[in-house]
Order: structure tokens, then sequence, then C-alpha cells
């Protein structure tokens, strides 16, 4: 219990952040009891610096006596493009929970006073499904893709799953029995579908709390999944000097800098919690002014702005903060194999990519933009497709007029062995080759069709194979030909090579129908 007022414990809860929704909400409870809130992960890529900003916040939740649930949502995770499978998830939530726990200790926050819930402890039972088919049922497509707008990758045809995410998190609010979600400002749409949805399906309103995002080290959204963006909590120091050298810092620039943005959101909270009279020492010689401190964000701001501070001092006493908050966090792990070692098996460093013939291949997405029956052959059509190239379309010759027809063939997306040797098919020059499947006697064809968001110009890719095209494939190596020996569609009527699917950044290359069927 905090020995503040209401109004003291209110501004506690709502200092620093960008915004929050529901101020009455939270002035209710407190007038009555401590405010319950939570927070939740997704356990995807290793948790970074940027933590840092909500953990702290936890901490002011904690002094005003808030009753704080720690959500890892696994199954949130999961339903995220499939980042990472089930046995993998489990233990990336195991490393979750215990790079969270480390980076609160380090920072003297009591981890006692938290509840850590993992999501499919309660998200699996009959109660929390039938619930989430409710709001399935007066959820429409535009509200659920507007609620996940910022959180979910947008596309022309999303993915079920990603639809569903904006509920489930909704839901888990009255599952966790809580009176406030925190959250990124980047979530603030989904708490805006939560305070909608939630009271029509009889539960209460809740309040939303949202801190200010952390930007990465190139200026965009610091994230788990790129490692140029952030710096992990096991990074190594000096990995950390390396990264703050390159990262963008601007001098005199005082808006869009995410050093700076760091030290004010981060470094400076993230201190005064176990030092209130924290200062930020610059270091630097004599002769450019000797060390510097500053005792708050705006003070080193100003210096900045006004010149009177270089980006190299900058990056340099940033590096060293940094290094100072990350160490108990390394010594933590360091000092426990166990956690080491959890985190090598949640993490697992990738396989060297083979290198094989399939390698050479240039397999690329193109665009049918006419389709024209060849002058001389009945069974061959003449194509325009689009590959993205400065040069404009290919034209491509294909035996494919006996298996689809033009009002088909034309718009639609296909895949283009875009290194062959130019070669003349009945007097037509053609520039690449259309890849299908076929049954054993040739009596059914059907093109292979890439996610109808791909890109046009995109690569194919096969996982753990290198890719090093050829510029033009030698006819009399036929590395084609060796590749399509192990070219196959699966009884999934997925692509595969060698049971490798073929894939875009939009997933797995498919057929219509033909299974088990050969490709070329």
């Amino acid at each position: 219990m905090s020995d503040l007022n209401q109004d003291e414990k209110f501004n506690l809860i709502t200092r620093n952040l960008q915004e929050f929704l529901g101020a009455d909400k939270i002035r209710e409870v407190l007038a009555k009891r401590d405010l319950k809130v939570y927070w939740g992960t997704a356990p995807t890529g290793k948790p970074h610096i940027g933590y840092f900003v909500p953990m702290t916040k936890l901490a002011d939740f904690l002094k005003a006596g808030c009753h704080v649930t720690v959500l890892f949502a696994d199954l949130h995770a999961y339903l995220d493009n499939q980042k990472a499978p089930w046995d993998l998830l489990k233990l990336r939530t195991k490393y979750y929970e215990a790079a969270i726990k480390a980076m609160l200790t380090s920072i003297g926050v009591p981890i006692d006073r938290l509840k850590f819930v993992v999501g499919t402890s309660y998200q699996l039972s009959r109660e929390y499904t039938l619930d989430m088919y409710r709001l399935l049922a007066m959820t429409t497509e535009h509200s659920a893709k507007k609620a996940g707008a910022e959180v979910v990758k947008q596309v022309e045809s999303p993915l079920l799953s990603g639809l569903v995410y904006p509920l489930l998190q909704a839901l888990d609010e009255e599952y966790l029995d809580v009176d406030a979600q925190f959250g990124g400002v980047d979530q603030r749409k989904i708490f805006v579908y939560a305070e909608k949805f939630l009271p029509q399906i009889g539960y209460t309103k809740r309040a939303h709390l949202m801190n200010v995002m952390v930007g990465g080290l190139s200026g965009s959204k610091m994230s788990s999944s790129d490692p140029d963006s952030k710096l992990d909590l096991l990074e190594e120091a000096d990995s950390v000097v390396a990264k703050l050298k390159k990262a963008f810092c601007e001098e005199g620039n005082v808006d869009d800098n995410p050093i700076l943005s760091f030290i004010k959101i981060v470094i400076f909270p993230a201190n005064s919690l176990t030092k209130p009279d924290y200062k930020f020492v610059v270091t630097r010689p004599e002769k450019f002014g000797g060390n510097v401190s500053f005792s708050n964000a705006e003070e080193l701001e100003e210096a900045f702005r006004t010149k009177k501070l270089h980006p190299g001092d900058l990056k340099a006493a940033a590096a060293t903060a940094i290094n100072a908050l990350l160490e108990p966090i390394r010594q933590a792990f360091r000092a426990d194999p166990a956690l080491l070692q959890l985190a090598a098996e949640a993490y697992p460093a990738p396989k060297p990519k083979v290198t094989a013939e399939v390698s050479r291949l240039d397999i690329r997405v193109g665009k049918v933009l006419e389709v024209e029956q060849h002058p001389e052959r009945d069974n061959l059509y003449v194509e325009k497709i689009d590959l993205g190239e400065p040069t404009g379309p290919r034209t491509i010759v294909s035996g494919l007029a006996k298996y689809i027809s033009k009002e088909d063939f034309t718009g639609r997306l296909v895949l283009v062995v875009a290194n062959m040797k130019p070669a003349k098919f009945a007097g037509v020059m053609s520039a690449g080759m259309l890849l299908a499947a076929s049954n054993a006697d040739k009596s059914e064809v059907e093109l292979l069709e890439p996610n109808e968001d791909s890109e046009v110009g995109e690569h194919v890719i096969f996982e753990g194979f290198a890719s090093t095209p050829d510029e033009s494939l030698n006819p009399k190596q036929k590395v084609f030909e060796k590749c399509a020996v192990d070219f196959r569609t699966t009884e999934e009527c997925v692509a595969v090579y060698k049971d490798t699917p073929f894939q875009t950044s939009q997933g797995n290359v498919t057929v219509k129908s033909l299974k088990l069927a050969t490709i070329g």
C-alpha cells in the first residue's frame, strides 16, 4: 500500500506518458482502491534497450501502489506471421521473463510485487474462446484492420491471424482483471477498439496508458526484428560503442535525434530510480571544453541545439551510459550458465546457408501485362511480363496456350526464371521462362502462384540456401535441368525444392490444385 494520496498516485501513474485515455476511470478507481494495470509483450525478437521505457514506467506504477501484471503474449507472438514455432516460443517466453526480471532488478524495481502471466495459460480456455467468437461476430474486417494498423503488417490480403490479434489484446483486459492497459502509443488503435467493443459483450471499459516509442539508431522505430536499429540487452560493450558511432546524430538537430531521445526517455528516468541526483556526464579533452554534466534532458538538448556539444562527444557519453545500464544484466546472465544456455536455445544462431545449383537460379515475381497468340504456333503464347526492371517488360514465350485462356493469364502474378539465356522459339526471342507444375502425362498444367501481395520483381528464396545467381545461365551446364529434378509440389500444393518451399516475402508459393506434380 502506497502512502501517497489520490492525486499524487494519479500524477505518478500518468507522468511521462505520451497519452492516456480514461482519466476519469483512473480517478474513480483510485478513490476506492489501488489501480490494477497490465503490460503485455509478445516474445518474438530479442528484447532490446527500448524495453527500459516500459520498465521505468512499471516502477512508477508500483510506487503508486498499483497491482501490476506482466503478460508474456505467446499466442499473440504465434499469430504475428508465425515468426516462431511453438517449441521455440516456449523457450523465448522463458527468456523474456528472465531478461525482464534482470532489467527491473538492475534499475531497482522490486519484482516480488509483480505478477507474471503467460498468455496461453488462459487464452485457450473455453470461456476465452467463446468470447473471442463473440467479438468476431461483431467485428468487421475494416474495424480489425484499423485496430491493428500500427502493430500488424498491413497488406491488401491480410492473414486472418493478423485480424484476430487486436481482438485478443482487447479481451486480455477482462481475463487479466485489470482497470487499465499500458503499452506503446503504437497500440492506440487497439486500445480504442477495446474501449468500443468490450462494453458490447458486457465487459467494463478500461483506461489506457501510452508511453512514447523509442526511435531506432537509424531514426526509425526500434524493432526486435531489425538488428541494425537496436541494441540487445546482452549486447557487448564494444558493440554498443560501434553501433552508437554509426547512429544518426546530425549536429544541432534536436527534433530528429534518436540518441538524444533515448537519453531523455530512458537514461535519465532509469537512473533517477536509484540515483535521484543523477547527472549525464560527457567526458572530453580540455581543448574541446573539458568534461560537462547535465542534470536533465532539457539542458542537454539546449547544449546540443546551440552546438556547444559535438555529436561525437554525445555518442561516446551515450555509449558509456548505456553500457552502465546493461552491465548488471550482462553480469546476471554470465553468472548463470542456465540463462546463457536458455538464450542460445531461444535464439539459435542461423544455420550457414548452403550453396547449391538452385543458388544459381534467378527466380523472380513477374506480372503478366499482355498475352498474344504466337504468330506461327497454336500451342505457344507470347507474353509481356513486368519484372520491375527499368528496361521495361520482357517478352517471354511459353507453351501454355492449351492450358490457360488469355483472359485468365493476363494480370496475374507468376514466377519467371530471369537469367535463362535468351533464345528464339519459332522466330520469337524469349527472355526468360515461366514456371508451372504439370501432372505425369502433361494433361494438366498450372502456373506457380506467389501470394497476391508479393512485390513485382522480388526474388524467390529457398530458406537455408544461398542466393548467388549467375548473370546468365550457360545452357551447356544444364543448371536449371539439374534443379528441376528436385522441383515438385507437395500434398498441400506448395512448390518445393528438396522439401524447401519456394518463398517470397509474403510466404510460400503454391499451385491451385496439382499435388505431387513436377515443376518446369
